[in-house]
C-alpha cells in the first residue's frame, strides 16, 4: 500500500514518520470528487444561462434583451431572477454547512461526504426535470445543500489524513477537481448548446455523475484517525493511522492526536469557544481569506465567462469555446500549486498570484473602457487579447488564491474548534460567493469596465494583509499549529497571553495521566 516517499524529521517541518501511501492517494482522489461537484455547478450555471432555449423557458425577458439589436452591452443579462438561479445555491450551502459542521463532529467526515453526494444527486434530478422556475430553484437549493456539506467535509478529510509534509499538495487536489469540474461543464455546454429544446437539460443533469461517483467511492475510503479518536474509537483510529501512514511507528503521532482530542472534548460548546480571545487569530485568518478569495473576482469570470464573452460580441458557440479555453488553463495551472505549495509555502504563492491577477484585471479594464461601448462590439483582434488576459488572470488565481483559501482555513484551527471554525470559513465563502453572484450582473450594468478596477483594488488590500498578518503554515503538524505558528507571530501572539496558562495546564494534566494501553 505504501508509496515510495517517506517523511521523517523534527522541528516545525515534520515530527512524525510517514509514507505517502496508496491508501492516502485513493482516499484523496475519491473525496476530491466533492470538489468536482462544486466545480461542475460553477461551470454549468454560466453556460446554460447563455442558451436561448433555457432563457426562453425560464427567463423570457432576458432572452428578449439579449437578442435586441440596440440593447446595452453591459446590461443585457441584468435580471434578478437569472441572478437568483445562480446565487440561490449558495444560500442553501451556508445553511447546510452549519449542519455539516455538527455532523462532521458527531458522525465523522465520511458520512458527511455521503450526505453531500445524496443532496447533490437529488438537486441534479430536480433540475434536469424542471418544468418551471420554482422547481428549478428548488433543485438549486438541493445542489447547494450538497455543496455546503461537501465543502465542509472534504478539505477537512484530506487535511487530516495527509502527512504534514505533503498536506498542502494533497489538499489542493480538492481545488484541482473543482477546476476539472468547471472544464468538464464548459465542454458539456459547448456540445449541448447546439441541441435544440433539451440541450440545457443534459448539461444540468450531468451534475448527477460526480455525485454518484462520490457516493459509491465513499464506501471504499477510511474515516480519518482524528475523527475516530474524537468519537472514542481509539483502537480503530490507531489501526487506520498505521494503514494510511504505511509505517508501524505511529505511536508518537497517535498520542499527540489523543492528547489533542482529550483537550478538545473538554470543550462542550465549540462555537462559544470561537468567541474567546485565543480563537480570534485563526478565526480571522481562516475566514477573511475566503472573503478575499471571492473578491479576487474569480467567480465573476467562471460563473459568467460565456456571458462576458457574449457581451464583447462573441457568438454563443464562440463564447462557450472561450470558456473551455479558460477552464483548461484553470485546471492545468492548479497542478502548479500541488508541486510548489509545500516547497515555496503559502504566503509567497498568495502574494505573487495576487499581483498577476491585479495586472490582468487592470489591463482588461483599460481595454474594455476604450473599446466596449454600450452598443458596439469589441474588434475581433482586441477580443482575443481580452481572452488571453483572462487566461493570464485565471492562471495567477489557479495556483494561489483558488486552492490556498481552502487549504489554509482547513489547517489553522486547533482540533477543539476545527469543525466549528471551518464552518465559519465555508459559510463566509458561500456568503461572499452569493453576494458576488447575485450582484455581478447589476454591477456590470452600472460599473461597466470599472468593475475590473474594483476587483483589482481588492487584490492590493489582500496582498498587504497576507504579507503582514498571515502566518506561514507550511509543514507544521496540525496539532502543533497553536504553539509553532500563532504564539510566534509578531501580532497574533498577544492574543495568547491569557491562554498560555490555560491550555498548557490542561496538556500537562493529561501528560501525567496514565497512558491508555493499546
Amino acid at each position: 500500500m505504501a508509496g515510495g516517499v517517506i517523511a521523517t524529521g523534527s522541528g516545525g517541518e515534520q515530527d512524525f514518520p510517514a509514507k505517502l501511501t496508496l491508501q492516502v492517494f485513493i482516499c484523496t482522489a475519491i473525496a476530491a470528487f466533492g470538489g468536482l461537484m462544486f466545480g461542475y455547478d460553477i461551470g454549468i450555471s454560466g453556460g446554460v444561462t447563455g442558451m436561448d432555449d433555457f432563457l426562453l423557458k425560464f427567463f423570457p425577458n432576458v432572452y428578449v434583451k439579449k437578442n435586441h439589436a440596440h440593447e446595452n452591452n453591459y446590461c443585457k443579462f441584468d435580471d434578478e431572477y437569472l441572478q437568483l438561479f445562480t446565487s440561490s445555491l449558495y444560500l442553501a450551502a451556508i445553511v447546510a454547512s452549519g449542519g455539516a459542521s455538527l455532523m462532521c463532529k458527531k458522525y465523522g467526515r465520511k458520512p458527511t461526504m455521503q450526505a453531500a453526494s445524496i443532496f447533490f444527486f437529488i438537486g441534479a434530478i430536480l433540475n434536469v426535470s424542471a418544468m418551471n422556475l420554482p422547481m428549478l430553484i428548488l433543485g438549486r437549493l438541493f445542489l447547494g445543500a450538497g455543496v455546503g456539506c461537501g465543502n465542509q467535509a472534504v478539505p477537512l478529510f484530506i487535511t487530516e489524513i495527509s502527512p504534514p509534509k505533503f498536506r498542502g499538495g494533497l489538499n489542493i487536489c480538492f481545488q484541482l477537481l473543482i477546476t476539472v469540474g468547471i472544464l468538464v461543464a464548459n465542454c458539456v455546454n459547448y456540445f449541448t448548446s447546439n441541441i435544440k429544446n433539451y440541450g440545457w437539460r443534459i448539461s444540468l443533469g450531468g451534475a448527477a455523475v460526480p455525485a454518484v461517483i462520490l457516493l459509491v467511492g465513499s464506501f471504499a475510503i477510511v474515516e480519518t484517525p482524528t475523527s475516530l479518536i474524537e468519537r472514542g474509537k481509539k483502537e480503530k483510529g490507531l489501526k487506520t493511522l498505521k494503514r494510511i501512514r504505511g509505517v508501524d511507528d505511529v505511536q508518537k503521532e497517535f498520542e499527540e492526536m489523543v492528547r489533542a482530542t482529550e483537550v478538545a472534548n473538554q470543550i462542550k460548546h465549540p462555537f462559544r469557544e470561537l468567541m474567546k480571545k485565543p480563537s480570534i487569530p485563526p478565526m480571522i485568518c481562516g475566514t477573511i481569506i475566503h472573503v478575499f478569495q471571492q473578491f479576487t473576482g474569480i467567480n465573476v469570470v467562471m460563473f459568467y465567462a460565456p456571458v462576458l464573452f457574449q457581451t464583447m460580441g462573441f457568438g454563443s458557440s464562440a463564447s462557450l469555446l472561450s470558456a473551455v479555453i479558460t477552464g483548461t488553463v484553470n485546471s492545468l495551472s492548479t497542478v502548479i500549486a500541488i508541486f510548489t505549495v509545500d516547497k515555496a509555502g503559502r504566503k509567497k504563492l498568495l502574494v505573487f498570484g495576487a499581483l498577476i491577477c491585479m495586472v490582468a484585471q487592470c489591463t482588461i479594464g483599460v481595454i474594455l473602457k476604450k473599446y466596449l461601448t454600450e452598443t458596439s462590439k469589441v474588434p475581433n483582434s482586441i477580443a482575443k487579447v481580452v481572452v488571453l488576459l483572462i487566461c493570464v488572470y485565471v492562471n495567477g488565481f489557479a495556483w494561489s488564491w483558488g486552492p490556498l483559501g481552502w487549504l489554509i482555513s482547513s489547517e489553522v484551527f486547533p482540533l477543539e474548534t476545527r469543525t466549528s471554525g471551518y464552518f465559519f470559513a465555508v459559510a463566509t465563502n458561500m456568503l461572499c460567493t452569493f453576494i458576488i453572484a447575485q450582484a455581478f450582473l447589476s454591477m456590470l450594468c452600472h460599473m461597466r469596465a470599472y468593475i475590473y478596477f474594483f476587483f483589482a483594488a481588492w487584490l492590493i488590500v489582500m496582498s498587504i494583509f497576507v504579507m503582514a498578518m498571515l502566518p506561514e503554515t507550511k509543514g507544521v503538524p496540525l496539532d502543533e499549529m497553536v504553539e509553532k505558528v500563532w504564539k510566534k507571530h509578531w501580532f497574533w501572539k498577544s492574543f495568547f497571553k491569557s491562554s498560555d496558562i490555560e491550555r498548557p495546564k490542561a496538556m500537562v494534566q493529561l501528560e501525567h495521566q496514565e497512558k491508555p494501553n493499546h
